[in-house]
């Protein structure tokens, strides 16, 4: 949020509790969509550099032990052959492996190299908000001192334990601490065991005194392949306490090799939840990433939809902030987030019934018993045709797993219903063909990201996403559709906000070698798609016509908020909620450091 809101311009406050970023591995996996946000924000080099490439991620294996027998494996992460070619069919990049304590310190550094201002050791007290702006209230750790910023906005993007959330009043549905959970950060050169089969995680399913006889955990790789963060789970109502001894223990139990040296590093416990709110904002507080959506990290959800809800708000602020746009449009924030929370959520703490499945298939009788649990999976081992269907099972409970992984539908196929969406008079996005889920559809139907396709210029190759973004509303059209840079120049300099526009075709700015492009545009050569600053299209017109000066206006108008004017027959997908009348904002955020009363 700060280096999107910093990259614009905007004067922009940090205030971080810790006195650094986080020191512990946490979320990990980075989906093509945060990469692509990653290109846009200017940092996709330094997050390549750090992060464990995708070669390294995806001989997923399950196992008893990391150096006993291997029962199953699974390819993930774009690594089976059908799924990598729907990722490729969406999205110019691949998943990465970097752990957040990796990220954040690009994120944060890039942030204040573009004037973020940060404070660490600096702890939210609370908020007041009035009509002109909020007044934070905060507490510096080192001192003691407290003292209070205000600004135009605030926006809370402090965790599943979200203070702001919690003042604001936020809404929420679901149950929180459903599952407990351990993270066991230590070092041990595992090369040996998972060299030749490369993976981000290596599933472990135990013979021992657990519910149905096997105690399951997980080694996810933190750098290969000497760094580990291990996951095993606990009856919440009843969490354990584990010291380094036991940490220790557990580890080599999971491993199946007490000669390997096990330094641990840090222990700590957290738990599943299953929760979201209904409304991420109330005025001008607005709250993101674990702050409103808090899931188990199956599926690899978490921090890519965190920051997804900033690229989404972030260009809304700026807009708003810069006087080219009403504050109606931050309405659009929730309307459009929300969902995408309402679907993510269920579906990541849903995903822990596939290992149940595992289970089952190993030990049909779920008996506590590790001699009956280990018994039971030996048996799978013989030649008893009379075993032949439970071993089916098995390859089927292992391959249903890769819902656990790969999801290219759920990773890019939202939709967005909103203020900040135009769409003609009478018309609904087209229906998905397969499961929404699993298969990503691309369509060019306003509301949903801009699709992929392959663009040349100078010989060399770029993504059509590429030539959008960088905080700029981007018009794109065809050969034929030359009569739309006279009518965004005239648009743009009528409402003061920037068009840019892109033609794409034989002769033009880029060119469309793949004829992908016309395949994917859903529109006429001379028609255009109007792709917001976050990549997302907010308007299109199947072709150049009479009215399209004044189809233009109207729907830019009603994505900023500013009413629309002209043709009658555009529509905002999702009503505008009442707004204060709109006044002549700041250019920049404006923070005045004063004491607290």
């Amino acid at each position: 949020m700060a280096l999107a809101l910093a990259k614009a311009g905007i004067r922009t406050v940090i205030a971080n509790r810790y006195g650094w970023t986080c020191r512990t591995p946490r979320a990990h996996i980075t989906n093509p969509r945060a990469m692509e946000i990653f290109h846009d924000l200017g940092v996709i080099d330094d997050v390549n550099l750090y992060a464990s490439p995708n070669e390294l991620m995806g001989e997923n294996v399950m196992c008893q032990s990391l150096a006993g027998e291997e029962f199953g494996r699974l390819r993930t992460w774009g690594h089976e052959p059908g799924r990598r070619f729907n990722y490729a069919l969406g999205t110019p990049e691949v998943f990465v492996d970097l752990p957040q304590n990796y990220l954040e310190k690009i994120l944060l550094g890039a942030a204040a190299h573009k004037g973020a201002e940060v404070l660490l050791h600096t702890e939210f007290v609370k908020f007041d908000q009035d009509d002109e702006g909020v007044t934070s209230v905060l507490r510096n750790r080192l001192t003691g001192e407290e003292y209070s910023v205000r600004s135009k906005y605030l926006v809370g993007a402090d965790g599943a334990r979200s203070a702001i959330a919690k003042q604001l009043n936020l809404p929420f549905k679901g149950d929180m601490d459903k599952l407990g959970a351990t993270n066991i950060v230590f070092t041990a050169d595992l090369t040996k065991y998972v060299e030749h089969r490369p993976s981000s995680l290596y599933w472990m399913f135990t013979p021992g005194e657990a519910p149905g006889g096997l105690m399951m955990g997980a080694l996810r790789m933190v750098r290969p392949w000497t760094r580990w963060l291990a996951t095993t789970f606990f009856d919440i109502n009843n969490p354990p306490v584990i010291d380094h001894v036991e940490a220790r223990r557990l580890m080599h139990r999971l491993i199946g090799d007490d000669s390997i040296d096990v330094q641990i590093e840090s222990v700590s416990l957290w738990a599943f939840n299953e929760c979201w709110a209904t409304r991420f904002h109330q005025g001008r507080v607005f709250c993101a990433g674990d702050a409103v959506h808090r899931h188990p990290p199956l599926k690899g959800l978490g921090s890519n939809t965190s920051v997804q809800d900033s690229y989404n708000l972030a260009w809304k602020l700026v807009h708003v902030l810069k006087g080219m746009a009403t504050p109606a449009l931050l309405e659009s924030y929730s309307q459009e987030r929300v969902p995408v929370a309402e679907e993510f959520v269920p579906a990541a703490f849903g995903a822990m019934k596939y290992y149940d499945q595992v289970v089952a298939a190993l030990n049909p009788t779920l008996s506590d018993d590790p001699a009956v649990s280990s018994a039971s999976f030996e048996m799978l081992k013989g030649e008893s045709a009379d075993l032949s269907a439970r071993r089916q099972l098995l390859r089927e409970a292992v391959a249903d797993t890769y819902r656990t992984y790969d999801c290219p539908g759920i990773e890019m196929n939202q939709r967005y219903q909103s203020c900040a969406v135009v769409t003609p008079e009478g018309e609904t996005a087209p229906p998905f063909s397969q499961d929404a889920e699993i298969y990503y559809q691309p369509t060019s139907f306003p509301g949903a990201r801009l699709p992929h396709a392959w663009l040349f210029k100078d010989g060399s190759k770029i993504s059509s996403l590429y030539v959008c973004g960088g905080g700029e509303f981007t018009l794109l059209t065809g050969n034929s559709g030359a009569g739309w840079r006279a009518i965004a120049k005239a648009v743009s300099d009528k409402l003061g906000v920037p068009i840019k526009v892109v033609t794409i075709g034989l002769g033009q700015d880029y060119q469309d070698h793949y004829g992908d492009y016309a395949r994917i545009s859903e529109v006429d050569e001379s028609g255009a798609l109007l792709v917001r600053p976050d990549v997302y299209i907010g308007w299109r017109a199947g072709s150049l016509t009479e009215t399209a000066a004044v189809d233009l206006e109207a729907a830019f108008s009603t994505i900023l908020g500013r009413g629309a004017s002209g043709h009658g027959e555009l529509k905002a997908s999702g009503a505008i909620q009442p707004s204060k009348k709109f006044d002549e904002m700041d250019n920049a955020l404006t923070a005045k450091f004063t004491p607290a009363s």
